[in-house]
Order: C-alpha cells, then structure tokens, then sequence
C-alpha cells in the first residue's frame, strides 16, 4: 500500500483571482490552518475535501482563453499551472488531460476508468517536488460521479496531485467557433454538429487553454499503465524544433481504406501504406500537446484555417469519422514536421476489426509492434492483458 500524499486536492477549474477575493483567500487559510490543528496524522482525500472550506473564484468575462473559474479545494501547496518545470521553487506539474463525458450513464465507461486510473497509480511515480494535475472535462453527472470515484482509485497514490475539472460545455462553447468547418469533413454524419465540437479539442487547445499552460497529455479513457506515466512526459524533450505535437501511428489498415481513391490515383504514393517507409496515418489515444509550440507554430496555425481544411480534404478525397485524429493523420500525410512519432508501446493498440473486414492479408504489417508495451490501449472495446 502506497502513502497517500495529498498536498492540493482541486475539484474545479484553475481561474486567476481578483483583489478583492482577498478576504475569501484569508478564511480559507483560516480552514486549512484549522484542519492541520484539529486534524488527525493520517488524513485521505475524502477527509480533506470534507474538511477543507470551498472558495468560489467569480467569473471572469474579460479572459480570451476558456473560463476556468469554478469551486476550487486545495490542500497546502498552491493552484497554480506549470509546464512540468520548476518554477520559482514550486512545484512542477505535469498535466494529463482525459474526456470523462457521459461517464455516469456507462457501467463500461467506469470500468474501463478504473483500469486506467489504478494502473496510473500502481506505477506513477514522481519526485518529492513535483506534481501530477489530472484534467478531466466532464459533464455535471460524471463530475459527480468522479468525486465519488476518485478518492478510493487516488487511495494508493505515492506522488502529489491535484485534481480539476472542465465543464464540457464551456469548453464546447469556446471550441465551436474553431473547428466548425472541419467537423463536416471528420465526423461522423454530414453536418457540423455543436456537440461533436469536443471531439476536436486537441486541435484546438493552445486557443482556449491559459497561456500558463504550456505541455499536456491527452489520455483516452480505454487504456491501461505498464510503466510510469512521468515516463511519457520526458518524450517531450525529444521533441525536433518544428513538431508541436507527439502521436502514435495507427496500428490498422484504417486509413488505406480511407484514402482508398487517393491511393488509387496515385499509385505510388506512401499514402495509407504500412510502416517502416509508408504513412499510416496517427491514432490519438495517447497524445502529448506542447501548447506552447502550437501557439508559436504559423504554419499549424494556418491549417487550422477553413479554406486550407477544404483544399487538403478535396486533393485526399478524405471522408473521416474520428474527429482529431482524422485531421491530423490527413495534416500528416503533407507536414510530417509538426508531429514527433512515439513509438508504438506509448500506444499499444489492440483492436483488430479490419482484420476480418477485408483486410486480413496486410493487417499484421501494420498490427506489429516492437519493443515494450508501456501503455496498452483496448480500442473498439478490445480486452486488455492482465498483468
């Protein structure tokens, strides 16, 4: 059994506070300093976010990026943002983001989040001075119902941590506007729908994310930890100049079915062709966001625009259904630049659907994996290997 070291327990959203919250700040201390006098040695998360007096950060409607102001709960170290460096003595925090929407409706939604969740524990494993920030964007039932699962899954937890979450909805709001042109182009049916919004959030994050915020992780939530998730965070520093973004291929023939008449007209091509030499395309299971080097990067930037989607999309053919990672596999296929490839074992896919759809006779080409399997990833509702 692990120790749990719970030094700041955030249950919302990270927002910047005026001046005249000072008052709310000063009774919160008083709370904080009360539960540490009156308190007993061995205190867990469930007991520290009883005990801990709620702030409400207001609304800040002069912001740009997302509003992330909302009921906040620390512990003794600060709610603050960080890129996983360490700044001005605090400290560093590597962020990790997962979709927890309509959660609370599943019973294979929660299972699969519970295997997630307590292999990241059994081998999470960070230094005294740093922190893990779990992002989770949730509708108003998951949160709820992740507040009640997080305190038993953290229990074991040895690292520090905090834990936030993101409405889906504002976030959707703030999405809407920046990926609308490309939904009809990636999503599933013909037209751009409000909701399907965020399922394109990775595009588009270094807009609507703080500007503190620099690095994330983006994490499904069908996937199960073999080795240290701090592991997955130092791929970050192998990173070329010009990548902003580090993805997995994908490991089915998913994509030499998509391009099928692209391909056909170009015989030649790498298009859809298996690895070593070919292009697969990318799968966004696991997905390493360098915030920072998206909001610098003009020519990302400029992809994102409408009529440049519109002109890549008609010279493919490209009809896809799988939102973010359909734009970058097509981005991909022209400016391989911008993405670092992890190795397959960061995201060992298990599906094998195109296997038996017409498939089978190139599949293993693109299925094989070397190395070891760090993250194990049970796409398409695939099951995933005990330990």
């Amino acid at each position: 059994m692990g120790v749990l070291r719970v030094l700041s327990v955030t249950m919302g959203r990270i927002s910047t506070f005026r001046s005249y919250q000072i008052m709310l700040l000063f009774a919160a201390a008083l709370a904080v300093v009360a539960f540490y006098y009156f308190g007993s040695e061995k205190q867990n998360f469930s007991s520290t976010t009883k005990r801990i007096k709620e702030t409400q950060a207001s609304h800040n409607s002069n912001r740009d990026d997302a509003d992330l102001s909302i009921d906040i709960r620390s512990g003794r170290s600060e709610s603050r943002t960080g890129t996983g460096d360490d700044l001005d003595g605090k400290p560093s925090r590597f962020h990790a983001l997962m979709m927890f929407t309509k959660v609370y409706k599943s019973l294979s939604l929660q299972k699969k989040f519970q295997v997630a969740m307590r292999s990241m524990v059994k081998h999470g494993r960070f230094l005294e001075d740093e922190m893990l920030v779990l992002h989770y964007v949730s509708d108003v039932g998951s949160q709820e119902l992740g507040e009640k699962m997080l305190p038993e899954l953290l229990l074991d937890a040895t690292f520090r941590y905090e834990v936030v979450f993101h409405n889906v909805d504002a976030l959707t709001e703030k999405l809407f506007p920046i990926v609308e042109a490309m939904q009809k182009h990636f999503s599933a049916g013909s037209g751009a729908y409000y909701s399907d919004a965020i399922f394109f959030l990775s595009v588009a994050m270094h807009r609507i994310m703080p500007a503190e915020l620099k690095h994330i992780v983006q994490l499904d939530l069908d996937l199960k930890f073999r080795n240290n998730i701090r592991d997955l965070f130092q791929e970050f520093n192998h990173f070329p100049v010009e990548a902003v973004i580090g993805i997995a291929r994908e490991m089915q023939p998913v994509y030499r079915h998509t391009f099928w008449q692209y391909r056909k007209e170009n015989p030649k091509s790498y298009v859809g062709d298996p690895p070593p030499d070919g292009l697969p395309g990318f799968n966004s299971g696991v997905m390493l966001l360098n915030l920072e080097a998206m909001r610098h990067s003009t020519l990302y930037n400029q992809l994102l625009e409408p009529e440049r989607v519109a002109r890549l999309a008609e010279k493919y053919h490209f009809r896809g259904h799988l939102g973010d990672q359909d734009f970058f596999t097509m981005i991909g296929m022209e400016h391989r630049e911008l993405f670092y490839p992890l190795s397959c074992g960061w995201n060992r896919q298990l599906c094998t659907w195109w296997r038996e759809h017409g498939y089978g006779d190139v599949f293993q080409l693109y299925y094989h994996c070397d190395g070891p399997v760090h993250i194990y990833h049970g796409n398409c509702n695939t099951p995933i290997p005990d330990d």
